[in-house]
């Protein structure tokens, strides 16, 4: 169903570096979503006809999902801890595109149990309401995707993408890569830097090829990534994290972030605004820490550009004598 993204030069800094197009991928599942939820696109789910999640409600999963709940013909349910008042009265972005594909977005305040979730974080939020609410009973039918699709079944997409780098990198003769990517749940750059380490050594070109993950925190800090590590591989397949010495709280507007993310946009790749201006600013302090590597440096587009319908008119109040929109 997705075709193989293709890498781009662009200029970063005093340097080239490789964009890998995941925005591509396509229309309507792009970026790590895309391959998060490529599983379930290949795979036979004919026996489920609800599918549960839960996360932000301009989340880039939440569009994801409601495009393949739509095509499977299944009702979608998503959890959310706040919808803005803003965004309720004027939807747009994911959370629009999600509501026309027939998406029921329930925020967990209004629900009848709403007390017993009462300081609980969405994901024990989500644990409590899937396994005690009457409409989930029937689990044979129920398909229910973790918080950002953090999830065993997400790593089948990404064995994809990490054997589209080594093709790339063997074509390209780049023997020394480095792959950044920001991190969520981390979940993309767990997987990715497993299968990479798997796959080069299944090929026997361990020797000639070094390819290494390395990633940045956009939630909760390197401590809080590692813990997600911890949950989805041994620690050898742990990516490397990196940080510029800031705290990033995800979803929150910076100057900082809408700066870079204008400075990487004028490569004439639109990159989205929750991710990529964090990746970004790190990757940026990393390469003027580390000048003289020779290592090249492959990025991993984070896909998402519909959610900056939203995020832009945000910037827009928050930023007006700066944001042009």
């Amino acid at each position: 169903m997705f075709s193989i993204s293709p890498v781009q030069p662009m200029n970063f800094g005093r340097q080239i570096i490789y964009v890998k197009r995941d925005d591509l991928l396509h229309p309507d599942f792009s970026g790590n979503k895309a391959r998060k939820f490529y599983h379930f696109l290949h795979h036979d789910y004919s026996h489920v006809t609800q599918l549960v999640a839960s996360g932000s409600a301009q989340a880039n999963s939440l569009y994801s999902m409601s495009v393949l709940a739509n095509q499977q013909g299944w009702t979608f349910n998503y959890y959310v801890s706040h919808i803005s008042d803003f965004l309720l009265q004027n939807p747009q972005g994911n959370y629009a595109a999600a509501i026309q594909n027939g998406a029921n977005i329930i925020d967990i305040g209004n629900l009848a149990y709403a007390e017993n979730l009462a300081g609980m974080h969405l994901n024990d939020a989500m644990n409590y309401i899937v396994s005690s609410d009457p409409i989930y009973a029937d689990k044979k039918h129920l398909l229910y995707i973790p918080e950002g699709g953090r999830c065993q079944y997400a790593e089948t997409g990404i064995a994809q993408l990490a054997a589209e780098i080594i093709q790339w990198a063997q074509e390209q003769q780049k023997n020394k890569l480095m792959v950044f990517l920001p991190s969520g749940t981390g979940t993309t750059a767990a997987y990715l830097n497993k299968q990479l380490i798997q796959q080069l050594a299944q090929l026997s070109i361990v020797d000639v090829f070094t390819i290494e993950v390395i990633t940045c925190s956009t939630v909760g800090g390197d401590e809080y990534l590692r813990q997600q590590f911890s949950e989805l591989v041994d620690e050898i397949y742990y990516p490397k994290i990196i940080n510029d010495g800031h705290k990033y709280h995800f979803g929150k507007l910076s100057r900082r972030c809408f700066d870079m993310w204008e400075t990487v946009c004028q490569s004439g790749i639109e990159f989205e605004l929750l991710y990529d201006p964090v990746g970004f600013l790190v990757l940026q302090h990393y390469l003027n820490e580390n000048a003289n590597s020779a290592t090249e440096i492959l990025y991993i587009h984070q896909g998402g550009v519909l959610g900056n319908k939203t995020m832009l008119p945000r910037y827009q109040r928050k930023f007006s004598r700066i944001v042009q929109t």
